[in-house]
């Protein structure tokens, strides 16, 4: 892969550099085939992926109007069942049921230094005086609050979403005290996860992802040595380019590896479709 093409960041490949550059460095500057099983059980962790990634489809048919009974009949594995159980069941609690102003799947794009980041949002849910995020996830494991705080995804999701969702409000920049995050776990459906927004996070924020943005390009100009291997080796056993690095052969298990192998979406999206490219 050439270095110039590499022009968009998002929450997934900021969460690679920040947690080794060299991994950043493996998967989305030389593009590297995975050469190493993610996690044990190979066979099941993919199924469960496969799931994850149709529960999201499931939930969009639903958001886009097509009747909850047409789309529990897709539901045809004991996952699937029960997750889609537990979504129907949440519906009201989640607040958005016969709502106007629903954003599924919704992407947005600004401008980072030499880049462009990009989100692509689950469920933004514009109210009258709240914006909701709304991320499905199917995680095994419900995670610490805190540790989804400090994730990438909490951090770009809604600070794009005040840098560039003006156009999902009248022309109008949201207040990042408008905005709050909710992930909402398939396997734990009562106890989602919310995050509120300040404007001091906002600039907090959107400093680090320019920080972050500048590094990467100073990284890009001497690749040589502008991506080094994690100090923490623990990251290492879900990773699948674990073997170029000599950091171990037997991959971590899949439970808790989840949040390591969420796939990254800003190589499958259609620019035609972006709601906003803030240039």
């Amino acid at each position: 892969m050439a270095l110039a093409s590499l022009t968009t960041l998002s929450q997934s490949s900021l969460q690679d550099y920040a947690d080794c550059p060299r991994r950043f460095q493996l998967r989305y500057v030389e593009r590297l085939a995975y050469p190493a099983v993610e996690s044990e059980p190979a066979l099941e962790n993919e199924q469960h992926q496969r799931e994850g990634e149709f529960f999201h489809r499931l939930v969009q048919q639903y958001l886009v109007g097509i009747p909850s009974e047409q789309v529990s009949k897709l539901a045809n594995t004991p996952n699937l069942q029960r997750w889609w159980e537990n979504f129907s069941n949440a519906i009201d609690l989640l607040g958005f049921k016969n709502l106007t102003g629903l954003y599924p799947e919704a992407t947005l794009s600004a401008p980072l230094g030499n880049f462009r980041l990009l989100a692509k949002y689950d469920l933004i849910s514009v109210r009258e005086n709240k914006t909701i995020i709304y991320d499905w996830k199917t995680y095994r494991k419900r995670p610490r609050n805190e540790w989804l705080a400090a994730r990438m995804q909490t951090r770009v999701y809604r600070a794009l979403l005040v840098h560039a969702g003006a156009h999902l409000n009248d022309g109008r920049p949201f207040e990042p005290e408008q905005i709050e995050m909710v992930y909402w776990f398939a396997d734990f459906p009562n106890d989602p996860a919310r995050f509120a927004y300040t404007s001091a996070q906002y600039e907090r924020d959107w400093s680090t992802l320019l920080k972050l943005a500048d590094e990467i390009q100073i990284a890009l100009q001497r690749p040589q040595d502008g991506f080094p291997l994690t100090d923490d080796e623990a990251r290492c056993l879900h990773c699948p380019y674990r073997s170029y690095c000599e950091r171990g052969v037997y991959a971590g298990k899949a439970d808790e590896a989840e949040a390591e192998l969420e796939a990254d979406e800003s190589f499958n999206l259609d620019f035609e479709q972006i709601g906003e490219i803030a240039f």
